[in-house]
């Protein structure tokens, strides 16, 4: 490996240390559990920052990423757990879901009890509205849009990106609805069927038994068989239709005035928590017009993150916006010369590559781009999704192929090894609702290393060294394994559970026992609170199997020389002039 130096010190309006994550609830019972956790004294010192994932605020589903409102989750959160988490000086990081809100907020219950004579009318998006003209309209009442424009569309799921909303007048209207949606129909009885027309007991009771064996196999109703009592489909179906109950992702129209009073509010309001980073969760997705994929659309999307910085530098708020995208799009190039950090979805899967292969190539490549662009990034290895590797790949742009950090057999390979140790794996769709990619796949990172202890504390190790603000997910400070019960509980797209198992403070108690878990924190220790990490990174010449990492800053060094393929690895650093190891 060729060495790599970079001549710029790490400085940032981002606070320089290390950043726990985690759900209010994911340790305990609630944030004042984890209050307590940070304050044992395994843990002074350890981290600068926490982002503190989304069932900090209200909401109903996707753990969190399905907004209701912004106020905080009382059951939760209180504001004596914000208090003491300044008095710890620890940075505060929130996510604003920009691309979609619940169906239980606010303004989306305003739209379905008033129709179009809701304030809320054109909050959201009217699918048919948006595509009037440029589609055909299918037996369902769906506009479909036409083959260029829907073959363009990136999807996240498969079938068109809608959800079916009855209005008060019997009509139902199809809303955009890129990611989540479930409709739930409430079984029968007689006494719902009385406002039909001449219809007897005897009919009632035969309509109901259908109805309600067709809601508990989930048969599509509008295909519902009544047999000799089909004359009354049309009155049983509204009646259905009414009662029916939704969950959903609704995105959000960002041409309304409404919209932007609304992300007003929120940023004030969640800087008033003591907020002080906000990632911009799906805001790739924001902008939509017709002939364009509507994720990233340019320059719409730039034109939408340009609003809400001016936003957020109002209230003191940094803005680190999430994006994933194939390293061949270069995405992240156009973000960093906006002056954004990044968010470095590389290196989760380049750790795992150069630990299971032995060789720091891929790993160093992305390092030196790093370095030489001088993009200030957040970087992970395990997070509340799942392990990326969609963003490893190339990408063809204008005819021409820019090639991945990994090639397409390389990620196949890493992704069969983490399946084959108990990972799961999430698709993207296209419009026929057919597979065109993989997306990530999910497990603990710990298990994703085959449960060894050793490859998971040279991976920390690697983190630790990497420039960029390191993230890290609270399971993989104790080395969680993947909870196949929880996806099993969890059900269809349960998938993501198998990374979120909730600690008990005695599982907190159990774990600081174990080596794996005291050797991780001394290493975020050390990275949390020597000044070198503030000073410049050199990559030092090594073979291909090494790693040979130094940090310098006024005085002070801290180093990091590994073997990737027998996994020792050594720190050395100095404090206050002298030098010190951490023996492993």
């Amino acid at each position: 490996m060729t060495e790599l130096n970079s001549d710029k010190k790490n400085t940032s309006n981002i606070s320089n240390g290390v950043m726990l994550n985690a759900y209010p609830d994911s340790m305990g019972t609630n944030l004042s559990d984890i209050v307590t956790m940070l304050k044992m004294p395994q843990f002074k010192n350890t981290f600068s920052l926490f982002y503190v994932l989304p069932t900090f605020f209200n909401s109903d589903l996707d753990r969190g990423f399905s907004i209701i409102n912004y106020d905080i989750n009382e059951e939760l959160v209180s504001k004596k757990d914000l208090l003491a988490l300044r008095e710890l000086n620890i940075m505060l990081k929130f996510d604003i879901v920009l691309n979609h809100l619940s169906v239980a907020s606010p303004q989306f219950k305003d739209l379905i009890k008033n129709g179009d004579q809701s304030k809320f009318k054109d909050f959201f998006i009217d699918w048919n509205e948006f595509w009037q003209g440029n589609g055909d309209l299918n037996e369902d009442g769906v506009i479909v849009p036409k083959k260029d424009f829907l073959d363009k569309l990136f999807m996240r799921k498969s079938g068109l990106p809608i959800l079916k909303v009855l209005f008060p007048d019997g009509k139902e209207k199809p809303y955009w609805n890129t990611f989540y949606q479930k409709v739930t129909y409430q079984k029968i009885s007689t006494a719902d069927l009385k406002s039909i027309a001449n219809l007897s007991t005897e009919n009632a009771v035969q309509i109901c038994e259908k109805a309600n064996r067709a809601i508990d196999e989930n048969q599509d109703l509008q295909s519902l068989d009544l047999g000799d009592q089909s004359s009354f489909k049309a009155d049983v179906l509204q009646i259905l239709n009414r009662n029916r109950t939704y969950l959903g992702q609704m995105d959000v129209n960002a041409k309304s005035p409404l919209v932007w009073e609304f992300y007003e509010e929120v940023l004030a309001k969640v800087a008033s928590y003591g907020g002080q980073i906000l990632r911009l969760d799906a805001f790739a997705y924001l902008h939509k017009e017709i002939g364009e994929t509507n994720f990233f659309n340019k320059p719409g999307t730039w034109d939408y993150l340009a609003k809400i910085n001016e936003i957020a530098k109002k209230n003191n708020l940094v803005l680190l916006p999430e994006i994933h995208a194939e390293f061949g799009l270069h995405l992240h190039d156009e973000v960093a010369d906006e002056g954004y950090a990044i968010y470095d979805f590389f290196l989760p899967g380049l750790t795992i590559h150069a630990i299971e292969k032995g060789t720091n190539k891929a790993l160093m490549t992305w390092a030196k781009e790093i370095i030489t662009k001088g993009f200030k990034t957040v970087n992970m290895l395990g997070c509340h999704d799942g392990i990326p590797v969609l963003d490893l790949k190339g990408k063809e742009v204008n005819g021409v192929y820019h090639k991945g950090l990994l090639d397409d057999e390389e990620i196949s390979e890493m992704m069969d090894l983490i399946i084959e140790r108990g990972g799961k794996v999430k698709n993207l769709y296209g419009a026929e609702g057919k597979k065109i990619s993989y997306y990530q796949v999910n497990a603990t990172y710990f298990s994703a290393l085959g449960e060894n202890e050793q490859k998971l504390l040279l991976a920390r190790a690697i983190q630790m060294f990497m420039p960029g603000i390191p993230q890290i997910w609270y399971l993989d400070i104790f080395a969680g394994a993947n909870d196949y019960e929880a996806v099993e509980k969890a059900g269809k797209d349960g998938h993501k559970e198998i990374n979120r198992t909730t600690l008990s403070l005695k599982d907190i108690e159990d774990g600081l026992k174990k080596e794996v878990v005291t050797k991780q924190l001394e290493i975020i220790r050390l990275r949390n609170t020597s000044k070198a990490f503030s000073g410049t990174v050199a990559f030092k010449e090594t073979t291909d199997e090494e790693i040979n990492i130094i940090w310098t800053n006024d005085g002070e060094f801290a180093q990091l020389q590994s073997n990737l393929k027998t996994h020792d690895f050594s720190i050395r650093y100095s404090e206050l002039g002298h030098e010190k190891s951490i023996k492993l």
